[in-house]
């Protein structure tokens, strides 16, 4: 009865994620009566083909990146997944006007956003597609850790934070794989960039789906489309003058980032982040190290190798574990103790009225 208490809780009750800073309102308690839970089967299937779509984002930025520049490419992908977003709004006839209360947490996710796109698009081009992959990809593991802090009845119970430790191990073979064939100060800078761009992914996360309670899912992604289309195009024209170059390889390159992720699978995740906790569908995205380094063997011609395998299962093993659900705690050889209403504190006659 208790658990099903904590994670009925408001979500305003969450340490650290208070006021109008992250809910979207001033202060007061969401109207939306929130009840997350673990995914379904049909639900984790979803999340794993998302996932999968997402896998193959760094390989398609990668490949644009031959044509454009990152900040440029960047603003075209927002232009592109606004186009997706704007149908689900049209077609679901959700309220797009933007309140006082929700310009400031609006505006603070934006920025949240750019920089995180900046980091991802900059740290692709110095580094290899299966490297960001895997580097990006560690942002599962942040979601499940700010989860237990910030998401309501979300907790990282001992078995799940055994499972995303043995996933991160995998994440860790994978990158050793492929470190030790290419180095260099650029590798390096694109890792670290990559690496921090998955952190800022995963925060972000916590962040949506904080305010995704009370703020539509479409009206989020347009604002920060809008806003990351403006600054990047911007900043763009002032240190990116140098020519690029329109190709059908670039128009793919935009329609997989654009349609497919920044508005599909953007919007996806949102919905299911909506619904069941963040760290449990975080936690299926564990699966793209595999999907993507091997999406990077077929189209960019990336040789596995075994360590690429025992990485794969050990990230495939840690997140079947992050998906279990929470044990009862009670010990069978603990008596349970009686309801109050179960001791005799009245005669016979007394109940039977």
């Amino acid at each position: 009865m208790s658990s099903n208490v904590t994670e009925r809780r408001d979500a305003t009750t969450a340490p650290g994620l208070t006021g109008s800073s992250l809910d979207g309102n001033t202060g007061t308690p969401p109207t939306t009566d929130l009840r997350r839970r673990p995914l379904t089967l049909k639900a984790g299937l979803f999340v794993l083909f998302v996932s999968t779509l997402w896998s193959g984002n760094s390989i398609a930025i990668k490949s644009g990146l031959d044509y454009a520049p990152a900040l440029r490419l960047g603003w075209m992908r927002f232009v592109a997944g606004s186009v997706v977003i704007l149908a689900w709004a049209i077609y679901t006839k959700a309220d797009l006007r933007v309140r006082r209360h929700e310009l400031r947490p609006l505006i603070a996710l934006s920025v949240f956003f750019a920089v995180q796109i900046i980091f991802m698009n900059f740290g692709i081009q110095h580094t290899t597609a299966g490297h960001a992959t895997v580097l990006i990809v560690t942002s599962s593991i942040w979601v499940a850790v700010l989860s237990h802090f910030f998401i309501p009845g979300d907790r990282l119970a001992p078995v799940r934070f055994g499972g995303i430790m043995l996933a991160y191990v995998g994440i860790i073979v994978i990158s050793a794989d492929g470190l030790r064939d290419t180095g260099g100060e650029s590798l390096i800078l694109g890792d670290i960039m990559s690496a921090f761009s998955g952190f800022l992914l995963g925060a972000r996360q916590i962040v949506n789906a904080r305010l995704v309670t009370n703020i539509d899912p479409a009206k989020m992604l347009l604002f920060q489309a809008a806003v990351g289309t403006v600054a990047f195009a911007i900043i763009s024209a002032i240190f990116e003058p140098e020519p690029w170059l329109w190709t059908w390889e670039l128009a793919a390159s935009l329609a997989y980032q654009g349609f497919v992720i920044a508005g599909f699978g953007f919007l996806a995740m949102l919905l299911m982040v909506r619904h069941f906790f963040p760290s449990r569908v975080s936690a299926i995205s564990l699966s793209q190290p595999v999907t993507g380094i091997v999406l990077a063997w077929i189209i960019l011609g990336e040789d596995p190798s075994w360590l690429l395998w025992v990485g794969g299962v050990l990230v495939m093993a840690g997140a079947l574990l992050a998906q279990r659900r929470d044990s009862p705690r009670r010990s069978s050889s603990t008596p349970t103790p009686p309801e109050p209403a179960t001791i005799p504190v009245r005669p016979p006659a007394e109940r039977a009225t």
